[in-house]
Protein backbone atom coordinates (compact mmCIF):
# COMPACT_ATOMS: atom_id res chain seq x y z
CA UNK A 1 0.00 0.00 0.00
CA UNK A 2 1.06 3.44 -0.67
CA UNK A 3 2.07 5.49 2.16
CA UNK A 4 1.54 9.20 1.80
CA UNK A 5 2.50 10.84 4.75
CA UNK A 6 6.15 10.83 5.37
CA UNK A 7 8.45 10.59 8.59
CA UNK A 8 9.40 13.41 10.44
CA UNK A 9 12.37 14.53 8.19
CA UNK A 10 10.02 15.96 6.07
CA UNK A 11 10.15 18.95 8.53
CA UNK A 12 13.65 19.85 7.43
CA UNK A 13 11.83 20.40 3.74
CA UNK A 14 8.96 22.21 5.75
CA UNK A 15 11.61 24.74 7.25
CA UNK A 16 13.57 25.45 4.32
CA UNK A 17 10.14 26.43 2.01
CA UNK A 18 8.53 28.01 5.31
CA UNK A 19 11.65 30.25 5.63
CA UNK A 20 12.17 31.15 2.48
CA UNK A 21 8.75 32.11 1.66
CA UNK A 22 8.58 33.97 4.99
CA UNK A 23 11.62 36.07 4.86
CA UNK A 24 10.65 36.95 0.91
CA UNK A 25 7.58 38.22 1.83
CA UNK A 26 8.79 40.35 4.60
CA UNK A 27 11.73 41.57 2.20
CA UNK A 28 8.96 43.02 -0.25
CA UNK A 29 7.76 45.33 2.48
CA UNK A 30 11.04 46.50 3.55
CA UNK A 31 13.31 46.61 -0.15
CA UNK A 32 11.51 48.43 -2.84
CA UNK A 33 14.54 46.36 -5.41
CA UNK A 34 12.99 43.06 -4.58
CA UNK A 35 12.10 42.62 -8.78
CA UNK A 36 7.90 42.85 -7.98
CA UNK A 37 5.31 45.59 -9.15
CA UNK A 38 5.03 48.13 -6.33
CA UNK A 39 1.25 47.24 -6.40
CA UNK A 40 1.44 43.54 -5.90
CA UNK A 41 4.35 43.77 -3.95
CA UNK A 42 2.64 44.09 -0.18
CA UNK A 43 -0.24 41.43 -2.20
CA UNK A 44 2.55 38.99 -2.66
CA UNK A 45 4.40 39.78 0.55
CA UNK A 46 1.75 39.17 3.03
CA UNK A 47 0.59 35.91 0.75
CA UNK A 48 3.98 34.45 1.24
CA UNK A 49 4.65 35.73 4.90
CA UNK A 50 0.95 33.73 5.90
CA UNK A 51 1.68 30.85 3.76
CA UNK A 52 5.21 30.76 5.26
CA UNK A 53 3.65 30.66 8.43
CA UNK A 54 1.61 28.28 7.72
CA UNK A 55 4.14 25.71 6.12
CA UNK A 56 6.75 25.85 9.24
CA UNK A 57 3.29 24.81 11.18
CA UNK A 58 2.78 22.02 9.09
CA UNK A 59 -0.56 23.18 8.52
CA UNK A 60 -2.46 22.59 5.54
CA UNK A 61 0.69 21.27 3.98
CA UNK A 62 -0.60 19.84 0.61
CA UNK A 63 -3.13 23.16 0.44
CA UNK A 64 -0.13 26.42 1.17
CA UNK A 65 1.84 24.27 -1.23
CA UNK A 66 -0.14 24.34 -4.69
CA UNK A 67 -0.81 28.36 -4.01
CA UNK A 68 3.04 28.83 -3.84
CA UNK A 69 3.96 26.49 -6.67
CA UNK A 70 1.72 29.16 -8.61
CA UNK A 71 4.01 32.31 -6.67
CA UNK A 72 6.90 30.23 -7.95
CA UNK A 73 6.02 29.52 -11.18
CA UNK A 74 4.99 33.04 -12.23
CA UNK A 75 8.43 34.45 -10.30
CA UNK A 76 10.36 32.10 -12.73
CA UNK A 77 8.40 32.70 -15.76
CA UNK A 78 8.33 36.94 -15.26
CA UNK A 79 12.22 37.30 -13.89
CA UNK A 80 14.74 34.26 -15.05
CA UNK A 81 13.13 32.77 -18.48
CA UNK A 82 13.57 36.46 -19.39
CA UNK A 83 17.58 36.36 -18.69
CA UNK A 84 17.73 33.92 -21.44
CA UNK A 85 16.71 36.89 -23.75
CA UNK A 86 19.23 39.63 -22.85
CA UNK A 87 22.54 39.71 -24.63
CA UNK A 88 24.82 39.73 -21.06
CA UNK A 89 22.93 37.00 -19.45
CA UNK A 90 22.13 34.15 -21.42
CA UNK A 91 21.41 30.47 -20.45
CA UNK A 92 24.43 29.83 -18.11
CA UNK A 93 23.03 32.96 -16.03
CA UNK A 94 19.75 31.68 -15.91
CA UNK A 95 20.64 28.10 -14.48
CA UNK A 96 22.83 29.69 -12.11
CA UNK A 97 20.35 32.73 -10.97
CA UNK A 98 17.27 30.10 -10.75
CA UNK A 99 18.82 26.96 -8.86
CA UNK A 100 16.81 28.24 -5.84
CA UNK A 101 13.56 28.98 -7.39
CA UNK A 102 14.14 25.54 -8.77
CA UNK A 103 14.83 24.00 -5.61
CA UNK A 104 11.91 25.51 -4.55
CA UNK A 105 9.63 24.19 -7.01
CA UNK A 106 10.98 20.46 -6.45
CA UNK A 107 10.28 20.87 -2.86
CA UNK A 108 6.98 22.14 -3.11
CA UNK A 109 6.10 19.05 -5.51
CA UNK A 110 7.63 16.80 -2.84
CA UNK A 111 5.38 18.58 -0.31
CA UNK A 112 2.44 18.15 -2.32
CA UNK A 113 3.08 14.36 -2.95
CA UNK A 114 4.53 13.81 0.92
CA UNK A 115 2.43 16.24 2.64
CA UNK A 116 3.58 17.77 6.07
CA UNK A 117 5.27 14.50 8.21
CA UNK A 118 5.22 13.42 11.03
CA UNK A 119 6.30 16.45 12.93
CA UNK A 120 3.37 18.39 11.45
CA UNK A 121 0.27 19.97 12.49
CA UNK A 122 -1.29 18.28 10.27
CA UNK A 123 0.17 14.60 11.34
CA UNK A 124 -1.24 15.61 14.68
CA UNK A 125 -4.82 16.49 13.23
CA UNK A 126 -5.03 13.13 11.80
CA UNK A 127 -3.83 11.13 14.46
CA UNK A 128 -6.26 13.07 17.03
CA UNK A 129 -9.27 12.69 13.99
CA UNK A 130 -8.67 9.08 13.41
CA UNK A 131 -8.63 7.76 17.59
CA UNK A 132 -12.10 10.07 17.50
CA UNK A 133 -13.50 7.58 14.56
CA UNK A 134 -12.17 4.28 16.14
CA UNK A 135 -15.19 2.26 17.75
Amino acid sequence: MLRLEGPASILLIRLAVGLIFFTQGILKYIDPNMGVAHFTAHFVGTFEIVCGIFMLLGLWTRVIALPLLIVISTAIATTKVLELFRASQGFWYMVSDARTDFAMLCSLLFLILAGGGDCSSDSRNRKEHTREVKP
